[in-house]
């Protein structure tokens, strides 16, 4: 995965989110929900793209030498 894909998209999802946050009106914890699932996301997206779990959601631990 190109870093400056990683970069634009963390940038668009965190516009977006900004968004929605300032001009959505909308309870504090429904915003507070949408927050901790879009970081819970991005944070799983970011792990699958660069190759910490695989799609069948196994963990590779490095190994060392």
């Amino acid at each position: 995965m190109p870093l400056v894909q990683v970069v634009v998209t963390l940038i668009v999802v965190g516009v977006l989110l900004w968004l929605i946050n300032s001009y959505i009106p909308m309870q504090s914890t429904i915003k507070s929900i949408i927050n901790i699932v879009v970081v819970i996301a991005v944070v799983l997206w970011l792990l699958h793209g660069f190759g910490v779990i695989s799609s069948s959601g196994d963990i590779k631990m490095p190994v060392v030498k």
